[in-house]
């Protein structure tokens, strides 16, 4: 029987214990080593530090146990997503990729793949159904998309590009195996920046790979101890320990994100609001099908760029900073970056602090404004 959300997160702060001796820590140790002890026959036993990792492990039991799935660790988001791309891709390949997505897989592709010989083409995630998926060795979507928090129904593009022989990876970092879960939904692959909600603390890079396909997670697993991209023991460690409070804490963001959202679009200095939970984001009723809940980021367009970072600006409980998913509640304008926004668009990532302060301290801001 498929375990419950509850039950998974349960379960996993004590996926430890079956294994404890009588005087063995509780909390996870940490483990600094590039070598072990390792007389005679080397296999069945740790060998090298780029082969096996005890910390990094642990990490990877963790998420295996979200994802129902096996899991690779790796030292960033995109680490993983590189080794997606290079462990399956070969010369003739294409490669379909959001065109609103988070821009350095598309950045990485033009300037890395194509010299490879892989095709890369972009399409629209709102689209992603339209032309068919036909030729595609791997569809990689990002639902919702960062950071304009577009839809695709993932049960369709995976049922259809299954149907025209294509693998399908779905990057799930905005929404966590507690908000959305791609793997049920028909996706091969999944890749996340674990870095973001996951870890939760804003101090260190992470990400993983999770499979179903023994194939698949074999070749990314190889992929990674002969490249090299292996994650640090210490990073592991300090995911490992937002692991076991992500459940409440993504509860709350998420719980925070939808009441806000809801303000923020009666607001008068808020020219739009891009959430899925709200009744008239183009994709409502997918994600209200689709997701478990709504994420904790959303998108709000203010009248100028000059706005924008005013608000963030002057927001006493908004940290300006580039990327998300952390305790403290952030924002950017991401014009700045390049992506395809109006210049006043700014993505907010929802935190921790206590709903209603938090907004005081928003809508105080956005006053000013008007």
């Amino acid at each position: 029987m498929t375990e419950t959300p509850e039950e998974r997160a349960a379960a996993l702060p004590h996926l430890r214990r079956g294994r404890l001796k009588k005087g063995d820590p509780v909390p996870l140790p940490l483990t600094m080593a590039s070598i072990y002890h390792l007389p005679g026959d080397p296999a069945g036993f740790s060998q090298y530090g780029r082969f096996d990792n005890q910390t990094w492990e642990a990490t990877e039991e963790l998420l295996a146990h979200l994802e129902d799935a096996e899991a690779v660790a790796f030292p960033s988001g995109m680490a993983a997503i590189t080794a997606v791309f290079l462990s399956v891709l070969k010369s003739g390949d294409r490669l379909l990729l959001p065109t609103d997505g988070y821009y350095t897989p598309r950045v990485f592709a033009e300037r890395f793949l194509n010299g490879l010989g892989i095709t890369v083409e972009t399409r629209p995630t709102a689209e992603f159904l339209e032309g068919g998926f036909a030729g595609y060795r791997m569809v990689f979507v990002e639902t919702p998309s960062n950071p304009g928090l577009a839809l695709c129904d993932l049960e369709k593009v995976a049922r259809e590009a299954h149907a025209a022989g294509a693998l399908v990876v779905a990057d799930n970092t905005t929404m966590t195996p507690y908000g959305q879960r791609p793997l049920d939904l028909g996706a091969d692959m999944v890749v996340a920046a674990d870095t973001k909600a996951t870890n939760g603390h804003s101090d260190a890079l992470f990400g993983h790979v999770a499979s179903r396909d023994p194939a698949l997670i074999a070749s990314v697993r190889e992929w990674r101890t002969l490249s090299g991209a292996i994650p640090g023991p210490f990073e592991a460690w300090l995911v490992h320990r937002g692991l076991e409070t992500l459940e409440v804490r993504f509860e709350r963001m998420c719980n925070s994100a939808e009441t806000i959202a809801e303000r923020l679009a009666g607001h008068p200095a808020v020219a739009a609001v891009s959430f899925p939970g709200l009744p008239h984001h183009p994709q409502h009723e997918l994600a209200r099908r689709q997701m478990l809940c709504c994420g904790f980021l959303i998108g709000l367009t203010l009248a100028s760029a000059e706005n924008a970072e005013r608000f963030i600006d002057t927001c006493s409980l908004i940290q300006p900073a580039t990327s998300f998913g952390g305790v403290h509640s952030s924002a950017e304008r991401r014009a700045r970056w390049g992506d395809a926004v109006a210049p006043g668009f700014v993505r907010m990532s929802v935190g921790c602090e206590p709903v209603e302060e938090l907004w005081k301290a928003m809508s105080a801001a956005l006053d000013a404004l008007v």
